[in-house]
């Protein structure tokens, strides 16, 4: 199991609960703005929340099992960054989220 991790608005993610799919690509982007779903490896996303997230209220954090997603997953270079970020180019579904944890950046 490949696990990624996406940091979202709790509103959004249990508005995606509720359509059957999440659509959110950053905080205040949707994914047809962005064109992809901003995602993390375990070791980026201090770096991520860090960097975007601070004094945000109300994050969880998306644990999602990238086999499990259904549109394509693909790792790309950042630049200025090491490792490569996943990106998810289209909705997610959420029974590819396999833990929804309280998040504070």
């Amino acid at each position: 199991m490949s696990i990624i991790y996406h940091i979202a608005a709790g509103s959004d993610w249990e508005s995606a609960e509720g359509t059957g799919e999440y659509t959110t690509s950053t905080l205040g982007v949707t994914l047809a703005e962005q064109g992809f779903i901003h995602c993390s490896q375990a070791g980026q996303v201090a770096t991520v929340a860090k960097k975007y997230y601070q004094n945000e209220t109300g994050l969880v954090l998306l644990v999602i099992d990238a086999g499990k997603v259904v549109s394509p997953v693909r790792y790309e270079a950042v630049p200025g960054e090491p490792d490569p970020y996943p990106h998810i180019y289209g909705p997610l579904n959420p029974d590819a989220v396999v833990e929804v944890r309280p998040f504070t950046a």
